[in-house]
């Protein structure tokens, strides 16, 4: 990669910048949780995108300094107007590549990854890179999913097949949707030590009705929004898409279930 954008297989729509802002806010809880970053530390964010998650990064450690990179000018005009609008001032942009870092070596006390490494064709070469701008003794944090941990009730081949087209087309454009269960390894291969990985789990039945919605906002979003393209390429028949997107939405009404884990790494310098 030298400069240019990879694919990102859920496309960089106003419809896609406002699930990932609902996402951001409504999992802030779950993923960011055990995050904090102490006065005065200097921290890296990776492809902050629009910027939904350098908010909550930014107003829950609000005398660290954020240095928040992405390579899409668009995306970071979107996420500069967030910081400002919400008056926060411990955040400076940058356009720049993951594997080609424009900082000094050992130059940030903590690197934070959400939501990029499924996307990158070489998930190790971010990492590596990552440790080589963190101080010794700094820390990395990376957040993935992992699309082969959703479980739901009532079961469905059609939604199970919907769901594995996604993965499919993940793959075909060089990322990879079942990442979250990797972390462990990629962490510890890129050189990291005292690795802990814990899963973050969201649950939906008829009992947590926030919960619910965030089903259909977030994860069902998703998948209806690649429909297209997977159903171009082959990778599922339309009748058997359109019959996966309403057995996926059956499972957050009367009686549904909807289960799946996130993972979150951090590693030490």
């Amino acid at each position: 990669m030298t400069g240019e954008l990879e694919p990102y297989i859920h496309g960089r729509s106003k419809r896609e910048s406002e699930r990932l802002s609902y996402q951001a806010g409504r999992l802030a809880d779950i993923l960011h949780h055990g995050t904090r970053y102490p006065p005065g530390s200097r921290v890296l964010e990776a492809a902050c995108g629009v910027g939904a998650q350098t908010a909550i990064l930014a107003v829950g450690s609000p005398e660290a300094e954020f240095v928040s990179i992405d390579l899409s000018s668009d995306s970071l005009s979107v996420a500069k107007e967030r910081i400002d609008t919400a008056g926060l001032s411990n955040v400076t942009f940058q356009q720049a590549d993951i594997y080609n870092l424009p900082f000094e070596s050992e130059s940030f006390d903590h690197v934070f990854i959400c939501f990029l490494l499924e996307h990158l064709a070489d998930p190790l070469r971010a990492l590596k890179g990552a440790r080589d701008v963190l101080r010794p003794g700094g820390t990395v944090t990376v957040i993935e999913g992992d699309h082969g941990s959703a479980f739901f009730y009532p079961d469905s081949k059609d939604a199970r097949q919907v769901i594995g087209g996604l993965v499919d087309l993940q793959k075909e454009m060089g990322g990879n949707a079942l990442i979250g269960r990797e972390l462990w390894h990629l962490v510890n291969d890129a050189g990291f030590s005292s690795v802990n990985v814990s899963p973050r789990c969201v649950y939906a039945d008829a009992g947590h009705p926030d919960a619910v919605e965030g089903v259909r906002k977030i994860f069902i979003a998703m998948v209806e929004g690649v429909g297209a393209e997977a159903v171009h390429r082959g990778l599922v028949d339309r009748e058997a898409w359109n019959a996966g997107i309403r057995d996926l939405h059956r499972t957050t009404e009367a009686g549904g279930t909807f289960s799946y884990t996130f993972f979150k790494a951090v590693g030490i310098r």
